[in-house]
């Protein structure tokens, strides 16, 4: 039989440097906090220009792995780093604007999320970051409290105890849910034709939540949490969403 060849696949430039570097961390040969070489010593090593690194360079800034000071002295250049939650949220907020999850994917993922964050928050959350949750639910009860300044408040209250949850993944993944949904949530919330009483039914659930926390009984915060985020989610309009 005539053998089939099959088109091959050109890979841009930039996209090589990221491979090698990327090979490079899985085979533990970069590690948190290495240092690359310079850009004018680096490219030529690479057998690449110095335009097609910096492309390369960018796109690990921005997915957090990497962050870049310019200038000169010992803290210039490219430095190795783990910042998962801003890169993730950020990549989530732009696929969900766009059309890739419907806010029901994002919902069923929030539920799932949180009710493990509060079940092992539970068990794991310290008194000062249980002290620190207690300071943003007061922060929610302040009377005349604008929408916007509630909805910062809210999503670092529910953030915070993804962090303490001692997951660190189901942190980062909880964050970027959480952050994906915030414009929406904020139109919602100023939708409200009551906002002062909605802020307190809200704002009751959290401390609610918190107590339970503190007292370790977990199902109860997660079954809650359940409830209070279909609640809120059930405001907001189904299936793709189209955001300006």
């Amino acid at each position: 039989m005539p053998v089939e060849w099959q088109p091959v696949r050109q890979s841009r430039t930039h996209e090589l440097v990221l491979r090698s570097i990327e090979e490079r961390v899985v085979a533990g040969e970069l590690r948190v906090g290495d240092r690359l070489p310079p850009e004018r010593e680096l490219a030529p090593v690479l057998g690449v220009s110095r335009s097609a690194l910096r492309e390369a360079l960018r796109v690990l800034e921005t997915i957090g792995v990497l962050v870049a000071q310019p200038g000169r002295g010992p803290d210039a250049g490219a430095r190795i780093v783990r910042n998962p939650d801003d890169a993730l949220g950020r990549l989530l907020r732009l696929h969900f604007a766009l059309g890739s999850y419907s806010l029901q994917d994002v919902l069923e993922a929030r539920v799932v999320l949180e009710r493990s964050s509060f079940e092992a928050a539970a068990c794991h959350a310290s008194p000062e970051v249980l002290d620190e949750a207690e300071a943003l639910v007061v922060g929610m009860a302040e009377p005349g409290i604008e929408v916007s300044a509630f909805n910062d408040l809210d999503t670092r209250f529910h953030v915070l105890i993804a962090h303490s949850s001692g997951n660190a993944l189901t942190s980062t993944l909880t964050s970027a849910v959480r952050e994906s949904v915030r414009p929406l949530i904020l139109r919602a919330l100023e939708a409200a034709e009551d906002w002062p009483a909605t802020a307190r039914a809200l704002d009751t659930e959290h401390g609610i939540l918190l107590t339970l926390v503190r007292e370790g009984r977990g199902g109860e915060a997660a079954d809650l949490v359940e409830r209070h985020i279909r609640a809120l989610h059930g405001t907001l309009v189904e299936g793709p969403v189209e955001q300006s």
